[in-house]
């Protein structure tokens, strides 16, 4: 797992992206599907919220990187409320 901190997020992949999930709801499906490259998890999101989104990631092996708040990921997904998560699923 890599860890944002101190702005190196890459929060141009995720903006840039082809095809993405903004939210834990649509992200959980798709990593329950297997389909994203990479998850995106806000470090202020609540734990209950990503905990099983989590787990899976690493259960399926899939990279998590963890952005430095719930309004940054919002604003990186291009929406004008917070996201707890996304992912990228093509580039």
């Amino acid at each position: 797992m890599k860890s944002g901190g101190l702005g190196l997020v890459p929060y141009d992949r995720l903006a840039s992206a082809r095809v993405k999930t903004v939210g834990t709801k649509q992200t959980l499906k798709a990593i329950q599907k297997g389909l994203p490259r990479v998850v995106f998890v806000a470090r202020d999101a609540e734990e209950r919220v990503v905990r099983d989104l989590l787990r899976l990631c690493k259960e399926k092996n899939i990279e998590v990187v963890y952005a430095d708040s719930m309004a940054k990921l919002g604003q990186a997904c291009g929406i004008q409320v917070g996201a707890a998560s996304a992912a990228v699923l093509e580039d």
